[in-house]
């Protein structure tokens, strides 16, 4: 007998020292992530010892092991502390009882515990102590994990432990981007294996490559929600089969489809093996498509004479799936040949399949003779529902996949819809506009975040001068993490004493300051402000109205383009003439977003168009009282009203990229020298910027409750999971 998800979430977890009695709340706090956007969480953990806080990442597992027994002593004793941890707990408890009043017990029948959602995704963003995630769309999954936690949604999240996850980034002094792996190890981490009714661990097992490979299971716990990661690095396993699991988007091809056969077959396989019955699988991007295919197989395998055409009907009720990529070339496609390699002729034997009618799954057409196998149209032929993540993504979509409904006469009358992607706002928000919203919108605020004529009533309660404050208070919370982390990388890399030293007054914490942080990619447009250098240099010189830039982001380990692209970047945030306005953070995590969204003064984004499926990065910085400076595409099409933040150019797309570069690059530098700078430096007396605070105003009043990761989910169970 397997257990349920009820029953391992009772299991007892490891204590690996004895804390002092006030302080014991701390070790099962630290099981689940909730605490990451709980009230006070992350500080009742910071505080316990700030220094160890910072050295171990963030992670509250091994903070509690390395904090030393003087140090728990101490706090033991701080009757203050301590009722901050029973707040806490309290709180904990409140939020896990089942008889909690959610929005989905009242509005949801048909999704229970004992059918959930399944929702596949090849990453996970919960939190940086947890590296499972390279960018938008691992973080995405986990805000939309929260929200289902908050929200009352039952829901289940399959994925893969990796266990080095994604690279760490360091440049050299040429600019060059180089990577290194730190090695997850879960006894680090707030994780623990599945277990059946008899405490062994709950195995999975693929046939992939023409041998087994075997998967043992952890758990992780996100408020309501569990999250169960796939690890093949287990003694069964050939060495090439420990690592299948290795990295996230590493390896070679071969690797991508053994890992995502892992994520879709074996995850089905641990469903079965958990007794969970979804009653939707949800495949979040195309690396999952695998697990409709395994779905079939049950089916024909369960009901001799069943045909693969009357299996997939039945298959197609069950599965929905969101698409993240708006080119064809941006989705996953393999050779037929490895596809065959990797599943071998006996799968499509039990689909009833020949190995021609199996590869044609993954064609646009089933006669297509092009030599790849897509796992999107795959996904689109297995699944009742595509939807993309944003209205123009959704269009895009039409268009781009309308070959799979050749009846249709246009791509209009091709059904797929759009949910647009929101953030979670408790994830993202920073403490100070947390304390802000508590005391004129309520303690729940974050719900009231819901109902958007509420949330303007409370949000117009906010003065000026403390909208204005907060704000400026967390750009030089801001200034002041980037000096250290300079100073720091200085110090260690052997820089001269003068250098070391200038680390310490970089940044002005009162210039306007410019946040651009996102992957590195080519139509990311990196270099679109750097169009003309000279006319971007006055905006940066210019004494009285000086502006400042911050960068981050990573590029791909195999793309080289993108590092090229990186580089110029970096040398150029180098040169001594540009390095005291500008400069580029290394190594951006889950942790260093959190310190730009919540202080930046403007968030620039600049896709060439219509490229940008959705983008969440911006809705972060609006939560946070930032701006918006954005080209027309993805989520700002949505968002932008013309008095909540500045568009950059039209909606306008043409094939001569080139000339649409350097239109966008005009309107970008225009709005910059006549909208944005003049209106930051429009001070009255009291060294207010009104219009500009009014722009801040606007911006929560209107993006706030609109692009938030609670209404995401509700759409999603209402019009999406809902049959």
């Amino acid at each position: 007998m397997v257990q349920t998800t009820d029953e391992i979430e009772q299991t007892p977890a490891r204590q690996e020292r004895t804390l002092p009695k006030p302080l014991r709340a701390l070790e099962r706090l630290s099981w689940n992530y909730w605490w990451y956007w709980a009230p006070d969480g992350a500080q009742v953990f910071r505080d316990l010892d700030p220094e160890m806080w910072d050295r171990c990442e963030n992670n509250p597992r091994r903070l509690l092991r390395e904090t030393t027994d003087f140090r728990l002593s101490q706090v033991a004793t701080d009757p203050i502390y301590n009722e901050r941890v029973r707040r806490l707990e309290r709180n904990f408890d409140l939020h896990m009882s089942p008889d909690a009043r959610t929005w989905a017990k009242r509005r949801l029948k048909w999704i229970t515990p004992a059918n959930p959602v399944a929702y596949f995704c090849a990453e996970f963003g919960i939190h940086h102590s947890l590296p499972l995630y390279s960018g938008g769309l691992g973080i995405l999954a986990g805000d939309h994990l929260k929200s289902a936690s908050d929200l009352g949604l039952p829901l289940v999240a399959i994925g893969l432990l990796y266990r080095y996850g994604y690279f760490r980034q360091r440049l050299s002094r040429d600019g060059w981007q180089h990577e290194h792996y730190v090695e997850n190890d879960p006894n680090d981490l707030p994780m623990q294996l599945a277990r059946d009714a008899e405490g062994r661990p709950i195995r999975v097992e693929v046939e992939m490559r023409g041998r087994l490979v075997y998967a043992q299971v952890w758990r992780v716990g996100v408020g309501r929600v569990t999250l169960y990661l796939l690890d093949t690095n287990t003694p069964e396993n050939e060495e090439t089969d420990r690592w299948v699991t290795g990295h996230l988007y590493g390896g070679d091809r071969e690797t991508r489809v053994v890992q995502e056969m892992m994520l879709g077959i074996g995850g089905v396989r641990l469903l079965r093996r958990l007794g969970i019955e979804p009653c939707v699988f949800h495949l979040n991007e195309g690396h999952s498509a695998f697990l409709t295919l395994e779905l079939a197989r049950e089916l024909i395998a369960r009901q001799p004479g069943l045909t693969f055409a009357q299996a997939q009907a039945i298959v197609r009720q069950r599965c929905v799936f969101t698409t993240h990529t708006p080119i064809a070339a941006g989705n996953d496609e393999f050779d037929p040949a490895l596809i065959m390699k990797c599943f071998g002729d006996a799968y499509p034997q039990k689909l009833g399949l020949s190995v021609a009618e199996f590869l044609a799954l993954g064609r646009v057409s089933p006669a297509d003779e092009m030599p790849v196998f897509g796992l999107t149209p795959l996904a689109i032929r297995m699944c009742r529902s595509t939807n993309g993540v944003s209205r123009k993504h959704g269009e895009v979509s039409r268009a781009l996949w309308h070959g799979l409904w050749p009846e249709l006469a246009s791509a209009e009358a091709v059904p797929i819809t759009s949910v647009t992607n929101g953030v979670h706002v408790p994830t993202w928000i920073s403490s100070l506009f947390h304390g802000i919203y508590t005391k004129h919108i309520g303690p729940n605020w974050y719900e009231v975040v819901r109902e958007p004529r509420r949330w303007s009533r409370g949000v117009a309660k906010i003065s000026d001068e403390e909208l204005w404050e907060a704000h400026l208070l967390l750009k030089q919370r801001l200034i002041a993490y980037i000096r250290y982390r300079f100073y720091l990388s200085r110090l260690a890399s052997g820089a001269s004493p003068e250098s070391i030293e200038a680390a310490r007054t970089m940044f002005d914490p009162e210039a306007l300051t410019i946040g651009f942080a996102r992957r590195v990619a080519g139509y990311k447009r990196w270099e679109l402000l750097l169009t003309d250098p000279e006319r971007l240099m006055r905006l940066l010189d210019d004494e009285e109205r000086p502006v400042q830039l911050i960068f981050a982001g990573k590029a791909h380990p195999q793309d080289a383009n993108a590092k090229q692209i990186l580089q110029r970047v970096a040398q150029w945030a180098d040169n001594p003439r540009v390095a005291r306005r500008a400069v580029f953070i290394e190594d951006y995590d889950q942790e260093g977003a959190r310190q730009l969204v919540q202080a930046v003064d403007v968030w620039l984004n600049v896709p060439r168009r219509p490229l940008e499926a959705s983008g969440t990065s911006g809705q972060k910085v609006a939560i946070n009282g930032g701006l918006n400076l954005s080209i027309l595409d993805g989520w700002w099409i949505e968002g932008y009203d013309g008095t909540n933040g500045w568009a950059i150019g039209d909606e306008s797309v043409s094939s001569d990229v080139r000339t649409m570069d350097m239109l966008d690059a005009e309107s970008l530098y225009r709005v910059l020298e006549e909208e944005v700078v003049p209106l930051y430096y429009d001070r009255d007396a009291a060294g207010i910027p009104r219009r500009w605070v009014a722009r801040m105003r606007r911006s929560l009043e209107t993006l706030t409750p609109v692009f938030n990761s609670d209404r995401m989910v509700q759409e999603y169970a209402l019009n999406i999971y809902t049959r």
